[in-house]
C-alpha cells in the first residue's frame, strides 16, 4: 500500500533505527530526530499499523516489527540526516563546523547534494518568502551568489544570517522579505557567502520543500 511522504519518512526512520530486539526509539527521541511533535509521531505510527507495514506488540509498546521491508514511494536509502549548525567557529565554513545543534532527517531524493547543512531561523524578517520563525533552512554550500538569491552569509566571521542577496558596485545589499525591516549594505570584506538556501523545513513538521527563487523576488515551492 502506498504511503504518504510523512508516513514514508517515519517508516524509513524506523527501518534505520530499530534495535536488534525490535525496540524502536522513544517518541521523544523520534520526534527530536525528525523535527516533529511526539503527537505527530504517535499518529503516524498508528497510520502505519493500519496500513499493515508495521506491527506493535501492544498499543503502547515500543517493540515494533517491520512487515514490509520496502513499500510506498521509496526505501530507507532515501533518508538522510542533515546537521543543524549551532555555534559558529570563526575560520571554518558552516558545513565544516564542529558544533552542531542536533540534526534533522529529510528525504534524500529532495536534497541529494553534498555537505548540505541547516540553519534555524530566528525572527520574521524572511516571512514573505515563506521562511518563518523557528523554521530550518537547508543550504547548499557555496561561496558565491547571484543577485536575487536567498543565501546564508556570515557577517564579520561571527553572525550568520539568511537574506536575499544583491550585488552593488562596491557593496553587498542584504534584503529582508518583510516590510518592517530595511535592507542593509556591507562592504565586500564584511561578508562571506556560505550557502544558497535550497529548501525550508517547517518548524511544525519535518516535511521539506524545495525553494526556487529568482532575481525578481518570486518564490516558488516545488
Amino acid at each position: 500500500m502506498d504511503l504518504t511522504k510523512k508516513q514514508q519518512l517515519l517508516f524509513d526512520y524506523l527501518q534505520e533505527n530499530l534495535g536488534q530486539d525490535g525496540r524502536a526509539p522513544s517518541l521523544r527521541q523520534a520526534a527530536d530526530d525528525l523535527g516533529v511533535s511526539r503527537n505527530a509521531v504517535a499518529q503516524l505510527i498508528g497510520q502505519l499499523e493500519r496500513k499493515r507495514v508495521i506491527e506493535r506488540e501492544g498499543h503502547y509498546s515500543r517493540s515494533i516489527r517491520i512487515l514490509q521491508q520496502q513499500t510506498g514511494q521509496g526505501s530507507s536509502a532515501r533518508v538522510r540526516e542533515l546537521p543543524v549548525v549551532g555555534r559558529i567557529t570563526a575560520g571554518l565554513p558552516m558545513y565544516a563546523q564542529q558544533e552542531w545543534d542536533g540534526s534533522v532527517v529529510v528525504d534524500g531524493d529532495l536534497f541529494p547534494g553534498n555537505n548540505l547543512f541547516c540553519l534555524r531561523i530566528q525572527g520574521d524578517s524572511m516571512q514573505d518568502a515563506g521562511i518563518l520563525d523557528g523554521d530550518l533552512v537547508v543550504c547548499e554550500p557555496r561561496q558565491y551568489a547571484e543577485s536575487g538569491e536567498i543565501v546564508a552569509v556570515l557577517i564579520q566571521e561571527e553572525e550568520a544570517t539568511v537574506k536575499r542577496f544583491f550585488l552593488g558596485p562596491d557593496y553587498i545589499e542584504l534584503r529582508p522579505e518583510n516590510k518592517k525591516f530595511q535592507p542593509t549594505r556591507y562592504p565586500f570584506s564584511d561578508l562571506l557567502v556560505q550557502g544558497k538556501v535550497v529548501g525550508v523545513i517547517r518548524s511544525t513538521w519535518s516535511q521539506a520543500s524545495l525553494l526556487r527563487t529568482s532575481a525578481s523576488g518570486r518564490r516558488d515551492e516545488l
